[in-house]
């Protein structure tokens, strides 16, 4: 059964499909920033430290936005500011893996899924205003 199966039976009048995006989105993010963050270790460039942190920092943030949206209920305010947090953690994690992205291909990769993430959170906080 796909997770949007399981959203559709929870009863609430929620955008199924956007939800679905996120959960999908930032579980695939957070897979690519932990690669990421793991990658840039092995290179072992002091400059790659604030990449890292970046990368972990949305990782975390990412698999706790997954899991509160595959939750989300009527009382939708406090998920949603974790959405806006969500969006913000993709969209610095981005940036910081752009400029690294010409000579590091885990860092294009995230940059990509970053920006992926950022836009369907952006869709689910659009459609929720």
């Amino acid at each position: 059964m796909a997770v949007a199966d399981v959203l559709r039976d929870h009863g609430d009048d929620l955008r199924v499909d956007l939800l679905t995006a996120v959960i999908e989105a930032a579980s695939d993010c957070a897979a690519h920033c932990s690669a990421c963050a793991d990658a840039c270790l092995e290179e072992g460039d002091p400059g790659l430290a604030r990449c890292i942190r970046s990368d972990l920092d949305c990782a975390d943030i990412c698999i706790a936005t997954a899991r509160v949206v595959a939750r989300a209920g009527a009382s939708g305010q406090p998920w949603l500011e974790l959405v806006r947090v969500c969006l913000e953690a993709c969209r610095a994690c981005a940036e910081e893996c752009e400029q690294h992205a010409d000579h590091h291909e885990h860092c294009r990769a995230c940059a990509e899924a970053c920006r992926r993430c950022e836009a369907a959170c952006r869709d689910l906080l659009d459609a929720a205003s």
